[in-house]
């Protein structure tokens, strides 16, 4: 049976390997990837666009192996964490992009939908991260000052 909103199966996929040793043709040390890390960071990239050009680029699977330490971790202690977390900054995102289809066609009731479900999502990661200690207590997700936000 899928999934309810995603239309998607299951949870199966790709899985990492399991072996935690680093491997012979890895290169680069821990500083050498945590500098990387922090480089990408400083041109903009955000954590997962990191991981993946790490992968691709230099060819480290995984900077755990490594580092010892995740990609937020590193960033976090070098003060170069954004402050809004990758994921609630996708769907503020979403949001916008399905408010302003909304305004130009008011007849799309699915669109209505949509932007319903997305910022019923956005709630409950707010609440998540602000019991986590990521967002401030007294953040509020606000449509108008959403386009501000994200940028």
């Amino acid at each position: 049976m899928a999934r309810m909103y995603s239309r998607r199966k299951g949870k199966s996929g790709s899985t990492k390997p399991t072996d935690k040793k680093k491997k012979t043709w890895m290169k680069y040390d821990a500083k050498e990837a945590e500098s990387l890390v922090l480089k990408l960071s400083k041109t903009g990239l955000t954590k997962s666009q990191i991981g993946l050009a790490l992968r691709d680029s230099y060819g480290i699977p995984d900077i755990k192996i490594i580092t010892k330490k995740s990609i937020s971790k590193i960033l976090e202690k070098n003060k170069l964490e954004a402050e809004l977390p990758e994921d609630l900054n996708a769907l503020i995102k979403k949001d916008i992009q399905l408010i302003k289809h909304f305004e130009s066609n008011k007849q799309d009731m699915p669109a209505k939908r949509g932007i319903r479900l997305t910022e019923s999502k956005i709630n409950r990661l707010v609440k998540y991260y602000k019991k986590k200690g990521r967002l401030p207590k007294d953040w509020v997700f606000d449509k108008d000052k959403a386009r501000l936000l994200v940028g």
